[in-house]
């Protein structure tokens, strides 16, 4: 594990269910149809789906499947993030937390390389999926539960239409339109 996230867990007790369902519910009530905000819970919710098709996948074929969707999902979310929604951040002086959330998904994005060289059948695996989940919904609830809402309520709205378009186009941008990832998820499903 990571210096950064040894320190994280170590100052950081994992929130309760209940404190993720209330950030989630504020968040929800911040956003609007197809506004930048209801399109990062949608990943959110999605992430949420992948990490359990990947920790329930049955056999090899399934797992290798359901890693490849959930990383196309995590990193395609992760670039539209990090490319429209941490500068916006940054801009209303918010640097602190566009810092530590540009640090968080970058080791995401490490603990997911190590996480490909691993046997999917294996009880290693398991483990750093897991410890992969626990930061990934850890990040999440940080965004919807402070973060986004901020970045909602010190933006005017010509700023917040403008983050909508960029960050759908940068996450289609990864994702593509049609959400490839979403067909792989379909394939890992039906076992092929």
């Amino acid at each position: 594990m990571f210096l950064f996230n040894r320190i994280i867990a170590a100052v950081t007790p994992e929130e309760s269910q209940s404190a993720r369902q209330e950030a989630r519910s504020k968040a929800r009530a911040a956003a609007k149809p197809a506004d930048w905000l209801s399109m990062a819970l949608s990943h959110h919710m999605q992430l949420e789906a992948a990490f359990a098709e990947l920790q329930n996948g049955n056999g090899y074929a399934a797992r290798i499947a359901a890693h490849k969707s959930l990383a196309i999902l995590l990193t395609g979310h992760a670039i539209a993030e990090e490319s429209v929604l941490y500068p916006a951040l940054a801009q209303i002086d918010e640097l602190d937390h566009a810092t530590t959330a540009y640090i968080e998904q970058a080791t995401a994005k490490m603990e997911m390389a190590e996480l490909a060289s691993l046997d999917p059948m294996s009880p290693d695996f398991l483990a750093k999926l897991d410890h992969i989940r626990g930061a990934v919904f850890h990040h999440m609830y940080e965004e919807e539960g402070t973060w986004f809402l901020e970045l909602k309520d010190k933006l005017s709205e010509p700023a917040q239409a403008k983050l909508s378009q960029q960050f759908q186009e940068e996450f289609e941008r990864y994702a593509g339109t049609d959400q490839a990832w979403v067909a792989t998820r379909r394939m890992s499903r039906a076992g092929t």
